[in-house]
């Protein structure tokens, strides 16, 4: 979609057209929806990455806890959005053995009991899976104000890149 084509949209269509680039979020695009026109794909994402900046604490958690766990649940059970799915197969977290699984299943398990919510990673940014494993390890020892911060860093790189293959501009 050219970006003209973008700023046209009234709020239900620009929702509907945007409101999955941040996971299970719509709210997200209905709040950048009112700074429109955008002179960019950045000013877009920009201003969609402000909604999320001015949201209240519970909301952002919320868009944090609606991002799947790396081949966690959603992931076996074939439930994940097709932004998520195409992202976890690139990496092959989507077609892991049982012991890589068991692995993921640990990681994900200590990651959430420790900071409340998935450990999110922008898989656009790694070549490869044992990267992301080595990240998850790590981040591991930060506290969850840190972390929160990371989540939100991190779904800033991966909802860039949603709008990259949605918007031209």
């Amino acid at each position: 979609m050219r970006l003209e084509e973008a700023n046209a949209l009234g709020e239900r269509d620009f929702v509907a057209r945007f409101g999955g680039v941040f996971e299970h979020s719509p709210w997200v695009a209905q709040r950048a929806w009112k700074k429109r026109p955008f002179r960019s794909a950045d000013a877009l994402h920009d201003a969609m990455m402000e909604a999320v900046v001015q949201a209240k604490n519970d909301e952002r958690l919320a868009l944090v806890r609606a991002h799947p766990e790396l081949a966690g649940a959603e992931a076996k059970a074939g439930s994940l959005s097709a932004d998520s799915s195409s992202e976890q197969g690139r990496l092959g977290f989507l077609r892991l053995t049982s012991e890589e699984l068991q692995e993921m299943a640990r990681l994900n398990k200590r990651y959430r009991e420790r900071h409340g919510f998935p450990c999110i990673v922008a898989l656009r940014l790694h070549a490869a899976r044992a990267s992301v494993m080595e990240e998850m390890k790590r981040r591991l020892a930060n506290d969850s104000l840190t972390e929160m911060k990371n989540a939100l860093e991190q779904i800033a790189h991966i909802t860039r890149g949603r709008l990259e293959r949605m918007v031209d501009g």
